[in-house]
């Protein structure tokens, strides 16, 4: 157990990373702004109650207030209120990083447009945990939350997604995260690798790694139990034509050097770096004996 530290607060909206497993993953300026803040706003009350317990910062006679999908919009101008009012008010998800695929866009969405404060204490992420494990490329991703129910809108948004040239992110649920991978084992390609992350930072954590076609086998039958994160590779693109890279090097080269044209249009076509540097030093070469 630590001791938060209560110390006033300025007015606005306070924003805190909650464990998304482990009670201990929060963070130690989470706690002090849990012990200081005038309102305490949760998505669950309960379990803020019983994180509070844990870390043994006490409510005193503070309010407690419920916000979440269901009453959001009632919610809203009463913390807005409080805002008006001059006082600091801590918002928590029930797990993880509030704003992220959670209730509280709408809240601090409301807040910044109102002029007030909004204050970020950062900690757990499900998503950026998940990302961690998965073994796959974190240079850049895309984090899509969750897709839509019925495999139909399921595979018209994967689609959407195919041609991203960024590791994809998605929060599932345990009952439909078969049919998710099966879905995307179709649209995608089933030998595109991915992993499902589950029960993060919880005792019974899990994370399989194979091909979206072997993963999807894996629970079609037995649907997994507990919270997942499913992280799925970045496609192949498509070769890019010789005459067409030549045509942005050489667009690239007007305004970077050559190990910066280089850079711009490897990251741009998804060809490798070393082929496209080569094309350059060529292109610059030529370039320079034709002014010459």
């Amino acid at each position: 157990m630590v001791n938060p530290i209560e110390q006033k607060l300025a007015g606005g909206l306070y924003l805190i990373a909650t464990p998304i497993g482990a009670a201990r993953d929060i963070t130690l300026r989470a706690l002090d702004i849990l012990a200081s803040a005038d309102v305490l706003v949760a998505e669950d009350t309960r379990s803020l109650r019983r994180l509070m317990e844990i870390h043994g910062v006490p409510l005193r006679d503070r309010p407690m207030w419920a916000y979440h999908d269901h009453n959001g919009g009632r919610m809203r101008p009463k913390i807005l209120e409080a805002l008006d009012a001059g006082q600091s008010v801590v918002y928590a998800s029930e797990a993880g990083t509030p704003m992220v695929a959670d209730p509280g866009f709408d809240l601090g969405r409301a807040a910044v447009a109102e002029g007030y404060t909004l204050i970020s204490a950062p900690g757990p992420s499900a998503v950026i945990t998940a990302l961690t494990l998965a073994g796959l490329p974190t240079d850049r991703f895309l984090f899509a939350g969750f897709l839509p129910n019925t495999a139909s809108k399921r595979k018209a948004v994967l689609k959407e997604l195919a041609g991203v040239p960024a590791t994809l992110a998605f929060y599932e649920s345990p009952k439909r995260v078969a049919g998710m991978l099966r879905d995307a084992a179709e649209v995608l390609g089933g030998t595109r690798s991915a992993a499902v992350c589950r029960e993060l930072t919880k005792k019974f954590e899990e994370v399989r790694r194979g091909t979206l076609e072997d993963l999807a086998q894996i629970w079609a039958d037995a649907p997994p139990k507990g919270e997942i994160v499913v992280i799925i590779d970045r496609g192949s693109l498509e070769k890019i034509r010789e005459v067409d890279l030549d045509q942005m090097v050489l667009e690239a080269l007007q305004g970077h050097s050559v190990r910066d044209a280089a850079d711009l249009v490897a990251t741009e076509t998804g060809t490798p770096r070393r082929e496209v540097y080569q094309r350059a030093l060529l292109l610059a070469k030529g370039r320079q004996e034709e002014t010459e």
